[in-house]
């Protein structure tokens, strides 16, 4: 009988970085679901709230001020939380391969929520000094939520990533 023992030490490995951004868009797709069945159901506050935050990182406060629905602000939003998504995925990626953190599920979704943990902490307390109309949104479900967008980057890279350990 044979013991193995994952070792999680540096390894000369490179992310699959398909599977990696894939991944951070998948974990964005769901934390977009996420947070509007939090926002309607639970909250019962308009869906369309968040979507204009995200929006305003690019396109100014002005769209803060307006409470009715604009394509241009939607598709705004989601080009930026897709994208954010996607580079998030590469970074958490970019960790786990060298370190061989996708060893089990256990271990990757273990790595995904302190991931979330750190996206979490900095987006809302550091970045909140640029954007200052996040801070309302500090709280345990946007934590929870965070801690999901890592947990799902992590297991869907688990299941996607090439085993190929000769790269």
């Amino acid at each position: 009988m044979e013991l193995h023992m994952h070792s999680h030490h540096y390894m000369r490995r490179l992310p699959d970085w398909t599977a990696a951004a894939v991944s951070g868009l998948a974990a964005g797709a769901l934390l977009i679901v996420v947070e509007m069945f939090w926002s309607t159901m639970v909250a019962g506050v308009h869906p369309w709230g968040t979507t204009r935050m995200v929006a305003a990182i690019v396109l100014g406060r002005d769209v803060l001020e307006n409470s009715f629905f604009s394509v241009s602000t939607v598709a705004a939003a989601l080009i930026i939380h897709f994208v954010l998504g996607a580079i998030l995925g590469c970074v958490l990626c970019a960790i786990i391969a060298p370190f061989q953190l996708d060893s089990s599920v256990g271990m990757s979704l273990l790595v995904g929520a302190v991931f979330g943990l750190v996206v979490y902490m900095f987006n809302f307390y550091v970045m909140t000094s640029a954007f200052p109309w996040f801070v309302d949104q500090r709280g345990w479900h946007t934590l929870v939520g965070h801690l999901i967008f890592g947990m799902a980057i992590a297991i869907c890279y688990w299941k996607l990533e090439s085993r190929d350990v000769s790269r």
